[in-house]
C-alpha cells in the first residue's frame, strides 16, 4: 500500500522548502538582526528591544561566552528563565558562538534540575535569580562550572531596572535566598563581552542546535537532539504554511507560552523573527486578569497558545472587550484542541483558532490546519511542505484511509535522536528516516489528520479502545464544565473503566448530570464509571493536562488496602 500523504497543497505552499536557504540558525538570525534593525523586536514589561539592540546585545553575550569563558563550539549551555527579554538575547548569543542551547524548564525540582545538567553535560548555565536557590541544591552534583545570573529587570531602562530589581526582591519576596560560588551578573557579561570580538564559528545543517528535553509519557527524561538543519527545515515550512498571513514588519504576535518549550520556540521566537515580527512576551500567562491586562495594550494580530490558556482567557472576566480587529489568527497546539474552545474563540474573536501538532523530536511542527479556516473540523491539518506521514499497526504495517494507527512521520524536521541514547533512539527511530511518534491517529480520504489520542493514553474495556480524547471534547462542550481530563482505572470485571476529573464551571453540576450528558453522546462503555470533581488539574508548564500525573494517583489509591 502506498504511503498516505498530501500531495497537492494549497495555493502558494510549496510542495517542498528550500533547505539551502540557511546554513545555520545564526545565519537567519543574523540576517533578521541586519534587514529590520530598525523595528521593535520582543517586548516585555513594557520595554521594547529592536532587532539592532538584539544584534548588539547577543553578539556580546556571545564573544563573552566563546572568549572571556573559553566556550568552544558545541559546548553545551543550560539557559533557565521565564519569558523576559534576557531569554532572546541569551538564546541567539548562544547559537551566535555555536554552542548548544539546553533550555531548561524554571520550575524543575531540585532532582530533574540535577538530571537535566547532569546528562546534558552542560558546564555553563545562564539563570533568573529567582531559580538560583535550586541550582545551589544539586550544582556540586554535575558539570557546571560558570553561573550567569540575572534578575527581572536587568534588560530595563534606569532607573525603572532598580526599583524593579528591589521590588521583585525585597518587597514581592519573590527571590528565595541563594548562595552559589563565582556568579556573574548578566548585566556584566553584556558589558565586558562588548569589549571583545566574537571569531565567528562555521556551522552547518549537521551541527547540534538544541539539546530539547522531553519526558515523553513515560520514564527519564531525553534530550532530543535537534541540529540547526531540523530547526532551519521546520522554521522554513511553518513560514511557507501560514505566509499568507503575514504583512510583514506589521505583526504583533502574542507570546505567552514560554520560549523554552519547543512549540513557542520556534513558532514564535524563530519563524516569526524571520519575517520582522513583533513578539509581545508575556512573563506569567497563569495571572488571567494581568494577561488581558497585557492584551489590552497592543493591536496584536497573531497568538499561539494551547487548549487550556484559550480556554482559561474565555472564562476570565474582560476578555470580550479586548479589541480583535486586527487579530488574523489564533494557532493551537501542543495538545488537543477542544471543540467547545475552537468553536467559542470564533463567537468571542471572531477568528478562527487553527489547530497544528508536532513533537519536540518533530523541532516539533508536523500538521497544521489551513490558516483560512472558517468552523473548527477537529483534525491537525495536513502535513507541512517536505513532510510524509503515514499510519502503521503494532507491527509496523501501513494501514488504509479512515484506518486507525500510530503516526509515522518523516522529514527534514526529525531529529537526530536522543542524546547518548541509542537504545531510546531506536525504539522510536525506523528505517528509512521514520519517527513512530505514540500518538494514534487517522487519516480521511482528502489526506487530513485526526489524532485520536496518545497511545499509551488509550483506555481499554472488554477489549474495546477508548480514547480520552474523545470523553473529553464530549464533557467540555457541557455548560457547566470547566475543565476535564479522562484516565482507565483498574476494573475486575472490565479490564478498565472510564473515570473523568472535572473542575466545575458551576458549582451546581453534579455526577448524575455529568453521566446523563455522556450517555446521549456515548455508547455505553464509553460513559464514565467515577466522576471526580477537582478544584484544579494538573498541569505541565505549558497548561497541558497530566493525565498520567492523575492516572498513577488512582492507581497509588486503589493499592492501599
Amino acid at each position: 500500500m502506498e504511503k498516505i500523504w498530501l500531495r497537492e497543497y494549497p495555493a502558494g505552499v510549496p510542495a517542498e522548502i528550500n533547505l539551502q536557504e540557511f546554513t545555520s540558525l545564526k545565519e537567519m538570525l543574523e540576517s533578521s538582526c541586519r534587514e529590520y534593525s530598525e523595528l521593535p523586536a520582543f517586548s516585555n514589561l513594557d520595554h521594547t528591544l529592536s532587532y539592532a539592540e538584539l544584534d548588539r546585545l547577543s553578539l556580546a553575550l556571545a564573544a563573552f561566552l566563546q572568549q572571556e569563558l573559553g566556550l568552544h563550539k558545541g559546548d553545551r549551555v543550560a539557559l533557565m528563565m521565564p519569558n523576559l527579554l534576557q531569554y532572546p538575547v541569551a538564546l541567539y548569543g548562544i547559537l551566535r558562538a555555536g554552542l548548544v542551547v539546553v533550555n531548561v524548564n524554571p520550575l524543575y525540582t531540585p532532582r530533574e534540575l540535577e538530571h537535566q545538567l547532569t546528562d546534558s553535560g552542560a558546564n555553563t548555565i545562564i539563570i533568573l535569580e529567582n531559580f538560583a536557590h535550586t541550582l545551589q541544591q544539586v550544582i556540586a552534583r554535575t558539570p557546571v562550572q560558570h553561573v550567569i545570573t540575572t534578575q527581572i529587570g536587568d534588560l530595563l531602562p534606569f532607573p525603572k531596572r532598580t526599583l524593579v530589581n528591589l521590588l521583585v526582591k525585597y518587597v514581592k519576596r519573590m527571590v528565595p535566598k541563594w548562595q552559589l560560588p563565582a556568579t556573574i551578573k548578566f548585566r556584566h557579561v553584556l558589558e565586558r563581552g562588548a569589549q571583545l570580538e566574537l571569531q565567528a564559528p562555521e556551522l552547518n545543517h549537521q551541527d547540534i542546535a538544541f539539546l530539547q528535553y522531553t519526558g515523553g509519557t513515560t520514564g527519564v527524561s531525553k534530550g532530543a537532539v535537534l541540529s540547526h538543519g531540523n530547526m532551519v527545515a521546520n522554521l522554513l515550512q511553518v513560514e511557507n504554511w501560514i505566509k499568507n498571513l503575514f504583512t510583514e514588519q506589521q505583526d504583533i504576535i502574542i507570546t505567552a507560552l514560554p520560549l523554552y518549550h519547543i512549540f513557542s520556540l520556534t513558532a514564535n521566537c524563530l519563524v516569526f523573527s524571520k519575517v520582522g515580527a513583533h513578539n509581545i512576551l508575556i512573563t506569567n500567562p497563569r495571572d488571567m486578569p494581568g494577561f488581558i491586562k497585557e492584551l489590552g495594550k497592543y493591536r496584536f494580530t497573531i497568538m499561539t497558545g494551547v487548549n487550556t490558556l484559550f480556554n482559561g482567557l474565555l472564562n476570565t472576566p474582560g476578555f470580550d472587550r479586548l479589541d480583535f480587529s486586527s487579530l488574523k489568527v489564533s494557532i493551537a497546539g501542543g495538545m488537543a484542541l477542544q471543540r467547545a474552545v475552537g468553536e467559542r474563540w470564533l463567537e468571542k474573536t471572531g477568528t478562527p483558532l487553527i489547530e497544528g501538532y508536532g513533537l519536540t523530536e518533530t523541532s516539533p511542527v508536523v500538521c497544521a490546519n489551513l490558516t483560512d479556516l472558517k468552523h473548527f473540523n477537529g483534525s491537525i491539518g495536513l502535513p507541512l511542505p517536505s513532510t510524509e506521514i503515514s499510519i502503521r499497526d503494532e507491527n509496523g504495517q501501513e494501514l488504509g484511509i479512515g484506518e486507525s494507527g500510530e503516526l509515522w512521520v518523516r522529514g527534514p524536521q526529525v531529529m537526530q535522536g536522543y542524546w547518548q541514547r541509542p537504545e531510546e533512539t531506536a525504539k522510536v527511530m525506523h528505517e528509512g528516516g521514520w519517527i513512530a511518534t505514540g500518538d494514534m491517529a487517522c487519516v480521511d480520504e482528502r489526506g487530513y489528520v485526526r489524532i485520536v489520542d496518545r497511545k499509551k493514553d488509550m483506555i481499554l474495556v472488554s477489549g474495546f479502545n477508548v480514547y480520552p480524547n474523545e470523553i473529553e471534547d464530549i464533557l467540555a462542550l457541557h455548560p457547566q464544565v470547566l475543565e476535564v481530563a479522562a484516565i482507565g482505572i483498574p476494573d475486575e470485571r472490565s479490564g478498565e473503566v472510564v473515570k473523568v476529573f472535572i473542575v466545575k464551571k458551576d458549582p451546581q453540576l453534579n455526577a448524575e448530570t455529568v453521566i446523563q450528558h455522556c450517555k446521549q453522546y456515548l455508547t455505553g462503555y464509553k460513559v464514565p464509571k467515577q466522576v471526580e470533581f477537582r478544584e484544579e488539574l494538573p498541569k505541565t508548564n505549558v497548561g497541558k493536562i497530566l493525565r498520567r500525573a492523575l492516572r498513577d494517583e488512582a492507581i497509588r489509591k486503589s493499592a492501599r488496602p
